[in-house]
Formats: C-alpha cells, sequence, structure tokens
C-alpha cells in the first residue's frame, strides 16, 4: 500500500473490480471526440495569422482524457474507450450521409447550409477513424509502457512524450489520406506539422489539470494499474 491509500497493482489482476469513475470518464472521452469532429471539423479560424481548424481547440481534451485513463485505469480500459469512439464516430459519418441525403422538404431553404457542414466527403471519413484509431491506441500504448519504464515517477514526461508519438501518428495518417493529391505536398506538410505542434503545445498548457485529475482519481478510486502483464494487442476489447 502506498502513500494515502493508493494500492498499486497490476491490470491484470484488476478484473471485474468496481471502478466509481470509469464509466463517466468514457462518456466524457466520447462525446468530445463526437463534438469536435462535429462541431470543430467544418470550420476554419485564423489567430494572429495563423490558420487552424476550430475543433483543434477542443479535440486535444481527447488526448487528455486518454491519458487519464491510461494512467488510473489501464492501457485495457483506456482501448475499450477508443474502440466505443471509433464505433461512434463511424455512427456518426453513416447519420451523417443518410440525413444529408434525405431529400429536403419542399420549401425547407438549409439544405446546402447543411451539406457545408455535415457533408464530409468519405475520403475525409476514412482518414479521421483511422487516424483517431492509431493515434489513440499509439498515445496509450507508449504512455503505459513509460509508467513501467520510469515505475510511475514523472507524469509530465510520459504524457507529453505519448502525446508527441500519439499525435504524430494522428497527423501523418489524416493529412495524407484526406487532402494528398488535392493539396499540394507543402501544403500537406504545413498543416500537419503546425496542428500537430499546436496539439502537443495544448497537451503541454494542460499538463497541471492533467496532474490534479489524475492525482484526485488515484485517491478516490485507492488504486494505481500498472501494464507489467497486459496484452497490448489493438484488436480486442475484452479486459482480461
Amino acid at each position: 500500500m502506498s502513500d494515502a491509500g493508493i494500492r498499486k497493482i497490476d491490470a491484470t489482476v484488476l478484473g471485474a473490480r468496481p471502478l466509481r469513475y470509469y464509466d463517466f470518464f468514457m462518456a466524457a472521452f466520447v462525446a468530445i471526440l463526437l463534438l469536435s469532429n462535429l462541431i470543430g471539423a467544418a470550420k476554419l479560424s485564423s489567430l494572429g495569422g495563423v490558420t487552424f481548424g476550430a475543433g483543434i481547440l477542443f479535440f486535444p481534451l481527447g488526448y487528455v482524457i486518454g491519458d487519464v485513463l491510461t494512467e488510473v485505469y489501464g492501457y485495457a480500459r483506456a482501448r475499450r474507450c477508443v474502440w466505443a469512439g471509433f464505433a461512434a464516430m463511424l455512427f456518426m459519418a453513416l447519420m451523417s450521409w443518410v440525413v444529408v441525403a434525405l431529400p429536403p422538404a419542399e420549401g425547407w431553404p438549409d439544405q446546402k447550409a447543411y451539406e457545408a457542414v455535415f457533408g464530409s466527403t468519405w475520403r475525409i471519413v476514412f482518414a479521421s477513424l483511422c487516424a483517431f484509431w492509431a493515434g489513440e491506441l499509439a498515445n496509450s500504448f507508449v504512455l503505459a509502457k513509460m509508467k513501467i519504464i520510469t515505475q510511475g515517477r514523472h507524469l509530465w514526461m510520459r504524457t507529453i512524450g505519448s502525446t508527441v508519438v500519439g499525435q504524430g501518428v494522428d497527423s501523418l495518417l489524416f493529412y495524407p489520406l484526406a487532402f494528398y493529391g488535392d493539396w499540394t505536398t507543402a501544403q500537406v506538410l504545413t498543416v500537419m506539422v503546425t496542428n500537430w505542434a499546436m496539439k502537443v503545445g495544448w497537451e503541454a498548457v494542460l499538463t497541471p489539470v492533467t496532474y490534479v485529475v489524475v492525482n484526485g482519481l488515484k485517491r478516490r478510486e485507492g488504486l494505481d494499474v500498472y501494464d507489467a502483464g497486459t496484452d497490448f494487442t489493438p484488436f480486442r476489447t475484452r479486459l482480461q
């Protein structure tokens, strides 16, 4: 038993133990993922001469929650949240396609505006799904492995380091898959690097918040989970 009543255990022995706040964080993770893609993705903004997608202001919160899930509850439970988010995004894409494709009622004037906001191409949807899945799992894997290597120390290094990798994988997949051929190579590289740097910067800025949430959750759950015996395959949702 460690300080403040927090017990260090391996994730494989956690089993079906009731967790007080896990479901709430899974719901928050999926909600932020859907809303940042639904509301923010369609708008380009410019501040200080830098142009960016508005969703970037909130999408990194999903990575922060992903870090919290992995750090507090372990890789397997974070992986389950990633798959839940993937399924939710897939349903959102299908629902958007069906609703946009439905013929508008006579006299309803907003079909063009609706298409502009919700009518993403299947290429962008495919790129977004692939990038999210691979990036989030890479982020969680690196964080879990670094926790074992550092023996639970230096949380700031683990969260920022895992985001560098996870957001790197996300950006390396999304922008070429979504825009290569429509944009010039220089444009793809510029936007890819800029957005990656902004997301990593956001993670660094939010590090104090991550510390507060992680430490508070560990105290309330009474656990500090390590993934020494975890099966890190991404292609499963079971917790054992």
